[in-house]
């Protein structure tokens, strides 16, 4: 026991020894969020008052599930394999393959990642002659998506307009579709098992009481439903049920735009009568200045339960912040810092480069390719995303899944066969007529194109009568053979890295099943145990049985279903990849999660950091300001910030301010570095832009730079004005001549503009 807990400290000693209540546990940055959890989890086993099967815990990334078994695994002698330990979307895909019948789908069914489900709903918008110009494919996608983060279906939306109405149609027709074919998208995992456990009392019960303890890292970005289905399976408000062990940080919720509610800690305190809140305020991670920086900043958001970090590891050095020319200037400081760092002994991975959007990076790649040094950009396609290996899984789903009309789709021509728009405009038809998948609708297209097609489903069905007994690697290489798709590649230019993508699939299968627990020889066909072997501890009101699923994948589905889900949720993972041996860049969103001994946050300008669009939006500041907390606390040894005062995006030249966000911050924490070229009326530390002229000045600097504005425009610095769109404003730059002149407008609440001058309507004011 002493073992366990000799290294916590007494914040997190005591949020490991709670008592069996509801707690609320607030981990700020770099606090040991991830040790409280896994300890409380040893601890609660050890003591006797819980069994490894009556834990439920819950994470966002697949990386932070492996790594609480893994240390599961260092701290207790006991098999993690069946404990259930994952995301939302693993646990739910686990839950609704154990009762698929229950559920209404096929044991058999597939998970749509985002690709692919914005596939299907192009495929359906074409088949049902909707406009997509009216209706573009991705709008009708985070409809679909944002209602079902709701708990809500099709007939349950309320629609306040005539688009609205027809989203709402589209909805029902997509998930009639998806239902057709046996296949679920990652929303669609979350809310299936709801409504399943809603319904179906005996069911629900039956884990209510088995899961005497879920805990969940991450709260602050749980959505609706997410909360929902926690207080389901806690059993708000009904007899019995567990405790639920909340780790969250209020201060760091920054998915509002995937529908992360933070007003669900606040929620949880509140229903759940919590007595129990700890604050986790040790930082490990960080030096003083950094924690100081990011503690002043984020006391200017109103809306927080409140929590201060602190550290032993003394002030450090302090925050350097750099104003550059333009964006050239301020790439080429990085990289003039960056080569600093190196020289100094630091590893090129403990460097890290931030941004807000990634259109900034362009600039930055540019600069350090030129330089030589080697980087990393997060955000470039996962193993799982990449074309080819999209190809190859698309064939084992319908191995799998025959009736998967994208899989289908995306392969039926995929290599070349012959097989032309026609082909599958008549098979369509065909399909359609019947109300049947594209892949059984093939017997009745008649003539060539039903002869190609045949031919197509010929080899899928060869290849599967030719796998039936072959383990699952075995079963992958065969297939990448018989699709045709290696020997496609190898008449490619650039085709030998997608063979070693493709090759690589029978090195994940192995590694799949070795640690899912199939065995190395085990059918990739075979199916779960049966029911009579797994044993059937209750029965629903339906008659159906229930699996008591205590054991691993391995019980409940082939190795070959197991692996294609266990594909699709890792292509859906959200949590950044380091690379190897070179400077990291990302969003400031990728980052959280990740921490670097060196950080640098570029851009900090009004309108790019905070966003503009934060202005328009209900708490888009503070949301923005808790992104700059994330994006500080990444740092444990370095900070390092710049703005610039113009920069290139989007094919337009920007004039900035600097962010708001550097005046809170407290000055004893930084030291502002002396830009090598300064425009003329740039200070030490002022931006260009704090000496701008408010209406009505007349200062000499006003003066000066109203001299320089175009003659020809008939505008000037500090004008006020109006535009229909933006409302009032008032000229803070000009640039250019004639046709050629733009300005810069503070337009308050809608943020700062560029406009052009020949295009814009403006209204003076004030004349």
């Amino acid at each position: 026991m002493q073992n366990l807990l000799h290294n916590l400290n007494d914040e997190q000693l005591a949020a490991v020894t709670l008592p069996a209540q509801s707690a609320l546990i607030l981990a700020g940055a770099g606090s040991g969020k991830t040790r409280v959890l896994t300890t409380r989890i040893a601890w609660l086993i050890q003591t006797g008052q819980v069994s490894p099967s009556g834990i439920l815990a819950v994470t966002f990334t697949n990386k932070a599930a492996k790594e609480m078994l893994t240390r599961l695994s260092a701290m207790l002698p006991i098999n993690t394999r069946g404990m259930w330990i994952g995301t939302f979307h693993g646990l739910c895909n686990r839950l609704l393959r154990t009762h698929h019948r229950d559920a209404a789908l096929p044991q058999t069914f597939q998970i749509l990642d985002s690709q692919d489900q914005l596939s299907a709903i192009k495929r359906l918008l074409k088949a049902n002659n909707v406009d997509d110009e009216k209706f573009p494919p991705k709008e009708v996608m985070y409809f679909i998506n944002g209602a079902k983060d709701q708990g809500l279906r099709a007939n349950k939306i309320e629609p306040y307009n005539a688009d609205e109405r027809k989203k709402c149609e589209l909805y029902q027709m997509y998930d009639d579709q998806c239902q057709r074919e046996g296949v679920v998208d990652f929303a669609e995992l979350l809310l299936r098992t709801y409504e399943l456990l809603s319904r179906n009392q005996p069911l629900r019960e039956h884990y209510q009481q088995r899961f005497q303890h879920i805990l969940v890292d991450e709260f602050q970005d749980t959505n609706d439903l997410q909360y929902k289905w926690l207080k389901l399976l806690a059993g708000h408000g009904e007899r019995g049920g567990g405790v639920l062990f909340a780790v969250g940080d209020d201060d760091q919720s920054i998915y509002a735009f995937r529908g992360a509610n933070v007003g669900n800690m606040s929620a949880f305190e509140r229903e759940f009568n919590v007595k129990n809140l700890i604050k986790l305020e040790q930082n490990y991670r960080s030096h003083g200045h950094i924690l100081d920086a990011a503690n002043v900043l984020i006391a200017n958001n109103s809306k927080r339960l409140g929590k201060n970090l602190r550290t032993d590891a003394g002030h450090g050095e302090p925050v350097r912040i750099f104003e550059a020319s333009s964006d050239l200037a301020e790439a080429q400081w990085i990289i003039e810092e960056t080569k600093n760092l190196i020289a100094d002994g630091a590893a090129r991975s403990e460097i890290a480069v931030l941004y807000r959007s990634n259109a900034q990076s362009r600039v930055i790649e540019h600069a350090l390719f030129s330089a030589g040094i080697p980087y990393h950009v997060y955000g470039g396609l996962r193993y799982f995303q990449r074309a080819e290996v999209k190809h190859a899984i698309a064939y084992l789903q319908l191995m799998d899944n025959p009736h998967n009309d994208s899989a289908f789709l995306r392969v039926v021509n995929f290599p070349t066969r012959g097989i032309g728009l026609r082909s599958i405009e008549a098979l369509q038809a065909a399909a359609d007529q019947h109300r049947i998948s594209l892949y059984a609708a093939v017997p009745y297209v008649a003539g060539k194109a039903g002869s190609s097609l045949g031919g197509f489903v010929k080899l899928i069905e060869g290849a599967r009568f030719e796998t039936q007994q072959m383990a699952l690697p075995e079963l992958v290489r065969v297939v990448l053979e018989s699709s045709g798709l290696l020997t496609h590649y190898q008449t490619e230019k650039e085709g030998a890295d997608r063979i070693e993508n493709l090759e690589q699939m029978v090195s994940a299968a192995t590694q799949f099943v070795s640690e899912e627990g199939f065995g190395h020889g085990a059918p990739a066909h075979l199916g779960p145990q049966s029911q009579a072997q797994s044993g059937v501890p209750i029965v629903n009101e339906d008659g159906f049985e229930i699996i008591d699923a205590d054991a691993p994948l391995a019980t409940v589905m082939s190795p070959l279903s197991a692996f294609l889900s266990h594909a699709s949720l890792e292509a859906g993972d959200n949590q950044a990849t380091v690379g190897q041996q070179a400077v990291q860049m990302m969003t400031v969103h990728s980052a959280k999660g990740l921490e670097f001994n060196n950080v640098f946050i570029t851009g900090l300008e009004e309108g790019l950091f905070p966003h503009e669009s934060s202005s328009r939006e209900h708490d888009g500041v503070e949301e923005e300001r808790r992104l700059m907390y994330v994006a500080i606390t990444r740092a444990r040894q370095r900070l390092y910030m710049c703005f610039a005062q113009t920069r290139m995006l989007h094919g337009q030249t920007r004039y900035n301010m600097k962010s708001r966000f550097f005046d809170e911050l407290p000055e004893e924490s930084l030291k502002w570095l002396s830009p090598k070229v300064q425009s003329h009326w740039s200070g030490n530390k002022k931006s260009a832009w704090d000496a701008a002229p408010l209406v009505g000045s007349d200062n000499a600097i006003a003066q000066k730079i109203a001299q320089k504005s175009p003659a020809g425009a008939g505008w000037r610095i500090g004008e006020s004005v109006e535009h229909g769109k933006f409302g009032e404003g008032v000229i803070v730059n000009i640039e250019g001549s004639g046709s050629n002149a733009r300005a810069q407008i503070n337009f308050g609440s809608a943020g700062m503009k560029v406009l052009d001058l020949s295009i814009a309507k403006l209204e003076r004011l004030g004349r």
